[in-house]
């Protein structure tokens, strides 16, 4: 249900992109993550299943750092549609974070990764996605790990400028969560 303020406000979020194999978009969750309705690319008609069931998808918007010089006023928000493989690839970033599901603060990276084999000749090979999912809570750890102990001599800038590996691993994250801290430092 979009609320008042919402629908007022709103405006076309910028779809990611994922146009080649190696794309990555990560960000933050900046919006409660919203089930609705695929639509046909062409006719714009909701999308159903041969019994008449609606095909579901998940629309999950990004604070990322993408600005497209080609957008006016481009705040760097991508919606990313999570359905089919991309959703398996969400679902195994999720479970492997220790979160109960995707949350706002918490970091979302997704990237293709290639493409599979086609169901059928004649038809496209569908998308391949790996993900990482850091919870708004691992962020804070993280977030206290690099703040300085004011009763500790200051580090050279260098050691302060990205987390270090050692010591989210130390605070129990998981590899995919580094990974996704990491390259989300840079």
């Amino acid at each position: 249900m979009t609320s008042a303020n919402d629908f007022l406000m709103a405006g076309g979020t910028t779809s990611a992109k994922f146009a080649t194999p190696g794309t990555t978009v990560s960000g933050t969750i900046c919006r409660q993550p919203e089930v609705q309705q695929q639509r046909d690319f062409t006719s714009g008609k909701p999308k159903t299943w041969d019994n008449g069931d609606p095909m579901m998808q998940l629309q999950v918007v990004l604070a990322t750092d993408e600005r497209d010089q080609e957008i006016p006023d481009d705040d760097g928000e991508r919606a990313i549609y999570v359905k089919g493989a991309m959703k398996k690839a969400v679902q195994d970033a999720v479970r492997k974070s220790g979160a109960k599901g995707l949350e706002i603060g918490g970091t979302l990276t997704v990237t293709y990764t290639g493409d599979g084999t086609p169901s059928q000749r004649g038809m496209n090979a569908p998308k391949l996605y790996s993900a990482a999912y850091v919870p708004p809570a691992a962020k804070t750890a993280n977030d206290v790990l690099n703040t300085p102990d004011p009763d500790q001599p200051a580090a050279p800038a260098a050691q302060n400028a990205a987390p270090n590996a050692e010591a989210l691993a130390a605070a129990g994250l998981t590899p995919e969560q580094i990974a996704a801290i990491l390259q989300n430092a840079k």
